[in-house]
């Protein structure tokens, strides 16, 4: 049976996930192997990042760590909510398509309402009508609304949008959590204080990515609401959240933060993904689905131009199976990986015109 390579060929356009740890994230990790330290969060690096956030946002805000963003948004969720309650989200967002249940099964059976909405946001007129459908004790009574930024689909929600779901929670009494896997590119494009899309705009929880930046693994779990942070500790220990040598997840944040890494490198991927969709956007047989405003590109183009990419060893998503495909740049996608894809793309799209012709 054929096995995969342990190392790709060539630069992918899959996930940023598929990039290498930065350079700044790497020395915080060897710097921490560096003798004892106390286990199970007590160390110095889990004190210090989490000072080096509530610094970021301004705020004294509670900060835990956990492994992946599938765990920190399914334990945010559950946190907001108890199970007889619903969770309003955007029916592409990654916790209704991409959790295999997480929040459903960490919050003991939280009812999910998805909802339409354009360019991978939420409709506010159909959260609306979903908060106030019914109020009989028969139906799972909405108290959460989650929204993802940048959304699923590279696309950023602005200051005046984010207040807007603002009043519109704050109406209801509903928490907001907001999913931010990728929440750097949206400063990186927003170019705004981190508080000024967060806690400033009502959310509770903002699940803070740190795995696609550039860092080997972690994210950071933000309660700008200390309340619903209640025994949030117990919950990480239970679902095996609970890093017995946690200076390793928490140290990379410091070095991060402290050197502006966390920024440059979102600020590279977006760019990076900026230069590859002005290139496509020049090639007719290539449609452009979606605004570029993080560090994605979504496209549709005949599958016969994705089976010659992919035998050419290119790997991408077909997105969700929604028909077309997810081009990702990273903090380490280069201008040459860019022009090593648009070349191939070009000879697949004329191959493809003669097939055609």
């Amino acid at each position: 049976m054929r096995k995969n390579p342990p190392v790709l060929e060539k630069p992918q356009f899959a996930s940023d996930n598929y990039a290498g740890i930065c350079p700044e994230a790497l020395e915080a990790t060897l710097e921490a192997n560096s003798g004892f330290s106390r286990a199970y969060g007590e160390d110095e690096w889990t004190e210090l990042a989490s000072g080096k956030i509530r610094e970021l946002f301004d705020i004294d805000c509670e900060v835990y760590f956990v492994f992946n963003g599938t765990a920190a948004n399914s334990l945010a969720l559950s946190s907001l909510c108890q199970p007889y309650h619903s969770l309003i989200c955007h029916e592409a967002a990654h916790v209704e398509t991409d959790e295999c249940g997480g929040p459903e099964f960490f919050s003991n059976g939280t009812k999910m309402l998805t909802v339409p909405g354009e360019n991978g946001k939420v409709h506010l007129a159909s959260v609306e009508e979903r908060i106030t459908r019914r109020s009989d004790i028969h139906y799972p009574k909405p108290r959460v609304l989650s929204i993802t930024q940048p959304t699923e689909v590279g696309t950023v929600y602005s200051i005046d949008e984010l207040r807007a779901i603002q009043a519109l929670v704050k109406k209801y009494n509903l928490r907001l959590h907001m999913d931010g896997a990728r929440f750097a590119n949206a400063i990186a494009t927003l170019g705004v204080h981190p508080s000024e899309i967060t806690w400033k705009v009502g959310v509770d929880v903002l699940c803070f990515g740190g795995t696609k930046n550039g860092m080997a693994l972690g994210e950071a779990v933000v309660f700008f609401n200390r309340e619903v942070a209640y025994e949030f500790d117990y919950r990480c220990k239970q679902a095996g959240q609970l890093a017995s040598k946690m200076r390793f997840i928490s140290a990379p944040w410091i070095k991060m933060l402290e050197s502006g890494a966390w920024l440059k490198n979102a600020k590279k991927a977006n760019e990076s993904a900026l230069s590859l969709r002005e290139r496509l956007s020049r090639i007719p047989e290539i449609e452009i689905m979606y605004p570029c405003q993080a560090n994605s590109v979504f496209v549709k183009m005949p599958q016969e131009i994705v089976e010659g990419l992919r035998n050419r060893g290119w790997y991408f998503y077909n997105f969700i199976g929604m028909g077309y495909n997810r081009l990702m740049c990273s903090w380490d996608t280069k201008e040459e990986d860019t022009n090593d894809f648009v070349s191939d793309l070009k000879e697949e799209v004329e191959f493809f015109k003669n097939r055609k012709g």
